[in-house]
C-alpha cells in the first residue's frame, strides 16, 4: 500500500488554487504580498492572499519565475526554450528571450531606478541578457556547462552550473565573470542565493551541506561549510537529504534551508547558528521564498524524485503553503 512517509504537522494555510504538478520555483513580489509559482504542468501564475490573480502558460514545463523590481511583472522560462512576461495590469504575454535548451534560471537584474534588464541562463551552456524591449540579447555569456541555479542582488549576480562550477558576476561588467570557481561542496549544485549585503552568497548541494562563500578577497578566510538536513536517529548510520532551496530573509538578512526531508531551517550564518526548523510538513520541499517585508514564507510541497519512480507515492500533494514568520524565528540572535 503506498503510504505518505511525510507526517504532516502543520497549521500553515494552503492557498488555493494551487498548481497540479510539481512547483519548480516560488516568488514574491517585493512590493505587495503577490506570489508567483512556475511549475511542471506547464503553466506560471500569480497569486494575492492566497487566491489565484492572473495565469499564462509554457509549451513545455515552466521552470522558473521572477518578479520585476516594481512589482508590476512576471518573468519565467521553461523547456520551450523561451522566456515569456505577463504584464499583471494590463493581462498581456510576450515572449521576451529565447535559448538553444531550456531556459533553468530567469531574473531581473538591472539597479533600482534603471531599465528593466533579464538575465536567463539555460541548459544550452549560455548565459544571455535581455532588454525586454529588444528582440534579440544585449550581452551573452559562454558557461561552463549547463546552469542549474542563478540569483541576483545587483551588483552581484551568481550562476552555478553542472559539475560543480560558480560564475560570479559583477553587473558593472555583466559579460566578463568576476570569478570562476568551484564550488566548495563536493557534490552536484541545487541552489543559490545572495546575501542582503551583496558580499556574497549561500549554495546549496544533493550531499545536506551549504557553503556560505564571500567573494570579497578581504572577506574570503570568513567562508565555511556546514551540514544540514542529516537524520541520525538509527546508530552507526545517517540518512542524507538534499538541500533543495536557499531563501534569503529580505530584513534580518538570514536564511533558509528546505529539503526533501520534509523541514525548512532558518539560520543565522554571522552567529553560525540554527534558529529555528519546522519539520513534517508533508512532502518533499521543492521551493521556498520570503515576502518582501519578511513576515510570509511560502513554501511548495511535491515530489523531487530524489527517491526515483518508487518514491512517487500518490499520496505526496504538490501545493504551496504559506507560513506566519516569527520574529524571533529569524532575528539574529546577539552575539
Amino acid at each position: 500500500m503506498n503510504t505518505n512517509p511525510y507526517k504532516q504537522t502543520t497549521n500553515n494555510v494552503e492557498i488555493s488554487q494551487p498548481p497540479s504538478d510539481a512547483v519548480s520555483e516560488l516568488a514574491f513580489s517585493s512590493k505587495a504580498n503577490y506570489l508567483a509559482a512556475s511549475s511542471w504542468d506547464n503553466e506560471v501564475q500569480s497569486n494575492g492572499s492566497s487566491l489565484g490573480k492572473a495565469a499564462f502558460s509554457h509549451e513545455g514545463p515552466a521552470l522558473c519565475c521572477a518578479w520585476s523590481l516594481d512589482g508590476s511583472k512576471v518573468v519565467s522560462g521553461g523547456a520551450d526554450k523561451a522566456g515569456r512576461m505577463i504584464d499583471l495590469a494590463t493581462g498581456q504575454t510576450s515572449q521576451v528571450a529565447q535559448h538553444d535548451g531550456p531556459i533553468r534560471c530567469i531574473k531581473f537584474v538591472e539597479a533600482e531606478n534603471s531599465s528593466p534588464i533579464i538575465a536567463t541562463a539555460g541548459w544550452d551552456k549560455m548565459l544571455k541578457y535581455w532588454d525586454t524591449r529588444q528582440p534579440t540579447p544585449i550581452g551573452t555569456v559562454n558557461l561552463p556547462e549547463r546552469a542549474y541555479a542563478m540569483d541576483c542582488n545587483n551588483p552581484l549576480l551568481v550562476v552555478a552550473t553542472a559539475e560543480r562550477k560558480v560564475l560570479v558576476f559583477d553587473m558593472a561588467n555583466p559579460t566578463t565573470p568576476f570569478e570562476t570557481v568551484d564550488s566548495p561542496l563536493r557534490w552536484q549544485t541545487r541552489t543559490v542565493a545572495c546575501f542582503t549585503k551583496k558580499d556574497g552568497y549561500a549554495i546549496g548541494s544533493i550531499e545536506g551541506r551549504v557553503g556560505i562563500q564571500y567573494v570579497d578577497p578581504k572577506m574570503k578566510e570568513k567562508s565555511f561549510s556546514f551540514k544540514c538536513h542529516r537524520n541520525n536517529d538509527i546508530p552507526m548510520k545517517s540518512t542524507v537529504s538534499s538541500v533543495n532551496t536557499i531563501s534569503v530573509h529580505p530584513v534580518y538578512g538570514t536564511f533558509s534551508t528546505a529539503s526533501n526531508d520534509g523541514s525548512f531551517i532558518f539560520w543565522d550564518k554571522d552567529a553560525k547558528q540554527r534558529l529555528k526548523a519546522h519539520a513534517n510538513l508533508g512532502g518533499p520541499i521543492v521551493s521556498t521564498a520570503f515576502s518582501g517585508d519578511g513576515k510570509l514564507f511560502a513554501y511548495a510541497l511535491g515530489y523531487d524524485w530524489s527517491q526515483g519512480y518508487k518514491g512517487n507515492v500518490a499520496t505526496i500533494k504538490n501545493t504551496i503553503m504559506l507560513h506566519a514568520v516569527a520574529d524571533d524565528d529569524v532575528k539574529p540572535k546577539p552575539k
